[in-house]
C-alpha cells in the first residue's frame, strides 16, 4: 500500500504550536509536505508606486519563515521554500512528492482569498482537494452563538454574546515527531534583494527591534508575563511611573508565529493583572476578521474608490505626502509618523491619532492611509487595519470606534519616545 502524504500550505501560520492544519495532516497521513511560497503579489508596487511590503516587515518575514524551517528541522522535518506564485508551484510540488490533498489555513480579506481560490482551481486540476481550516481566531466559527451572517455590527454586543455563550478551545501542543518525504531540493531563504527591497537600516532611537519567528514570539510571551509579575503593579494596567504596559505581541500574532488560543490561556493561567486587556485586543483581532467574513469587500472595496470619503481636501498628494513624511508641521503628529516609518511599529493608540488626523483634519482619503500602514507596519493584518481605519473614517455599521481617542489631547499620549522632539515637555507641563 503506498503511503498517504499530505501538503500543509503554510501562509499566515508560521509556526508549530497549535496549528491544526499541521496536526491534523500529521494525524491522518504517513508524511507531511510542509511548504511556504514567498509570492511576488506581495512584493509588488501599488499604484503609488510604493512596496506592497516594506523592508522592515519583509524582514521580519523572512526571519519567521527562517524559524519555521528550523522549528520543524527540530523534530525531524523540513520546510520546502520557494519563490513565486503558489498557483503554479503547490501543484508541481504536489504531483512531484504525490500528495493525496493540501491543507491550508482560511483568510477572508479579498486578496488573500482570491491566491487560496487560484491554488484551489490549479489543484482542481490535477484531481487534488484543497482543505480549509480556521486557524486564525481565537473563538472558532462553529463556536459562536450566531452564525457569520447573523454576528452583531456592534463589537460591544458581539463582546458580550461572545464571552457569555462561547468558549475558546484548549490549544494544541506541540508535535514531538514529524514524518517528511525525502526532499531533493527544500530551497534557500530569499534575500530581501532578491525580493526587490533594501536591507532596512534599524533606527537607534528604536527602544525594540522585533526578531521575527515562533521562538521570539514565545519568548515575548513570556517577557510580558514576567513583567506582569513584577511588585507593585496595579490592576489598571499601569507600572508606577503611569507609562500602560503593552504586550507588543502583534507582530507575531499577525504573522502567525503565536497562537491566539496560547495567549489566551496563558494569561487565563497566568492572571496577570492587565490580562483583561490583552484579551481585549485578542477580541477585536476575531471581531474585524469575523466582519470581513460577514461583509465580504464591504470594507476593502472602498480602496477602489475616494467616494467613501466626502468633502476631500483639493491637494490630496500634498497633504498626504506631508503626513507620512511626518512633516505636517504638528509635532505630535510628525513625531509617531517618524516612529512608524524608523520602526515599522507604533502603538493603537498612536495609530488612533494618526489616522484621525488624515482624516478628520487634513481631509485626505482614508484609503491612502490604509495602504501607508500596509506598506509601513511589521504588524500588518489585512482585516485589522482595514477595518480600523473604516471605523475611524465611519464607512462601516459599527456604532462604536475601536478607543475613540482620536480627539484625545497630547498629554495622554505616551510622552517618553526618542522620536518626541524637545517641545513636548514643555507642551506637557
Amino acid at each position: 500500500m503506498s503511503e498517504k502524504t499530505i501538503l500543509v500550505w503554510f501562509r499566515n501560520d508560521l509556526r508549530i504550536h497549535d496549528n491544526e492544519i499541521l496536526f491534523e495532516a500529521m494525524r491522518k497521513a504517513d508524511k507531511v509536505l510542509p511548504v511556504y511560497c514567498f509570492d511576488p503579489f506581495y512584493f509588488k508596487k501599488n499604484i503609488s508606486g510604493n512596496a506592497k511590503t516594506g523592508n522592515l516587515r519583509a524582514r521580519f518575514l523572512v526571519e519567521s519563515v527562517d524559524n519555521l524551517r528550523k522549528n520543524l528541522q527540530s523534530i525531524g522535518g523540513e520546510l520546502i521554500i520557494r519563490i513565486g506564485n503558489p498557483a503554479e508551484i503547490l501543484p508541481q510540488l504536489a504531483e512531484q512528492y504525490q500528495v493525496s490533498e493540501v491543507y491550508h489555513h482560511r483568510e477572508v480579506a479579498y486578496e488573500e482569498t482570491d491566491i487560496s481560490e487560484q491554488v484551489e482551481t490549479a489543484l482542481w486540476k490535477i484531481k487534488l482537494n484543497l482543505k480549509h481550516f480556521i486557524g486564525h481566531t481565537l473563538y472558532h466559527k462553529e463556536d459562536l452563538p450566531f452564525p457569520i451572517k447573523d454576528i452583531p455590527d456592534s463589537f460591544a454586543v458581539f463582546k458580550k454574546k461572545v464571552e457569555r455563550d462561547s468558549t475558546v478551545r484548549p490549544y494544541i501542543a506541540t508535535p514531538e515527531r514529524i514524518f517528511t518525504p525525502e526532499i531533493i531540493d527544500a530551497g534557500e531563504l530569499p534575500s530581501l534583494t532578491q525580493l526587490g527591497l533594501n536591507e532596512p537600516v534599524d533606527d537607534p532611537r528604536s527602544t525594540a527591534r522585533f526578531a521575527g519567528g515562533e521562538d521570539a514570539a514565545l519568548g515575548q510571551l513570556s517577557l510580558y508575563f514576567a513583567n506582569a509579575d513584577q511588585p507593585g503593579t496595579p490592576k489598571s494596567g499601569r507600572n508606577v511611573s503611569g507609562v500602560e504596559y503593552r504586550s507588543m505581541l502583534s507582530p507575531w500574532l499577525a504573522m502567525g508565529c503565536l497562537s491566539m488560543r496560547k495567549v489566551y490561556w496563558e494569561v487565563i493561567t497566568h492572571q496577570p493583572a492587565y490580562g483583561n486587556l490583552l484579551i481585549l485586543d485578542l477580541l477585536w483581532r476575531d471581531y474585524f476578521r469575523f466582519m470581513f467574513k460577514k461583509h465580504g469587500q464591504k470594507f476593502i472595496a472602498a480602496k477602489e474608490t475616494s467616494a467613501a470619503s466626502p468633502h476631500l481636501a483639493a491637494n490630496q498628494e500634498e497633504l498626504f505626502e506631508a503626513w507620512k513624511t511626518g512633516e505636517t508641521g504638528v509635532p505630535l503628529v510628525d513625531a509617531i509618523m517618524h516612529e512608524l516609518n524608523a520602526t515599522g511599529y507604533i502603538s493603537n493608540n498612536k495609530r488612533q491619532l494618526v489616522a484621525g488626523y488624515l482624516i478628520h483634519e487634513l481631509k485626505v482619503d482614508w484609503t491612502k492611509g490604509a495602504a501607508y500602514f500596509e506598506e509601513k507596519l511589521i504588524d500588518y493584518s489585512p482585516a485589522s487595519n482595514w477595518g480600523n481605519w473604516a471605523f475611524i473614517a465611519g464607512i462601516n455599521d459599527a456604532r462604536e470606534s475601536r478607543y475613540q481617542i482620536a480627539g484625545k489631547q497630547s498629554v495622554e499620549m505616551e510622552s517618553k519616545s526618542e522620536f518626541i522632539d524637545t517641545w513636548l515637555p514643555a507642551l506637557l507641563a
